[in-house]
């Protein structure tokens, strides 16, 4: 009984680590862009969820004070600081490389229109037309807002070779890159909910 518990254990482990590494995300014709044309009942979800959001940044104002939507500047803040700003949950993920679990991430199948930002440090990441539905279970996006919003890193963790996704302004990690998105770029960038933050709006970041 204990071996089969163990195994059982050790299969939830990797499932987790593997993070988005699936193929199952919906391309070609079978892909949903967040648009102009959400449907109303998401919009209004995604209400409730940018002033949740809302409340979190002005906490962030206040208890941290590197983040900043405006300010691109590169930091360099090393994790003996960034653990006493971050909440745990946020530090796990951004900073030790975690990865939620699938399906359980606020913005997984988020519609509405607006921006993420990095929830580490304010970094504009994506618009929410880059967004598409995917079946693995995390937010997924096709392009980037900008050529240097994230930097990129081999990971050979786990026995697997992986691209990781980290903030281009503070080097937190996101999640990782994938070769199975829709077009035009065919690219999946599989992000962990906990570390984004969305603002609602007409009015999207640019700077491609």
């Amino acid at each position: 009984m204990k071996k089969v518990i163990i195994l059982i254990t050790l299969n939830i482990f990797f499932m987790a680590i593997a993070g988005c590494n699936s193929k199952n995300s919906l391309t070609k014709d079978g892909f949903t862009l967040n648009d102009s044309g959400n449907k109303s009942t998401g919009q209004n979800i995604n209400q409730n969820i940018n002033q949740n959001n809302n409340i979190m940044d002005d906490h962030q104002k206040k208890e941290n004070p590197y983040y900043s939507r405006t300010d691109i500047s590169k930091l360099d803040v090393p994790d003996s600081e960034w653990i006493k700003i971050l909440p745990p949950e946020v530090y796990e993920v951004a900073r030790e490389k975690g990865t939620e679990r699938a399906f359980t991430g606020k913005y997984w199948n988020t519609e509405g229109i607006g921006t993420y930002y990095c929830a580490v440090c304010g970094n504009a990441l994506f618009r929410s037309d880059e967004k598409f539905a995917s079946a693995c279970g995390w937010p997924s996006f096709f392009e980037t807002i900008r050529k240097n919003s994230v930097i990129y890193k081999e990971d050979n963790s786990y026995g697997m070779n992986r691209t990781e996704v980290l903030c281009g302004r503070c080097d937190s990690h996101l999640g990782h890159l994938f070769d199975d998105g829709p077009p035009p770029t065919g690219k999946r960038y599989c992000m962990n909910s906990i570390v984004l933050d969305f603002e609602i709006g007409d009015k999207q970041e640019s700077g491609k």
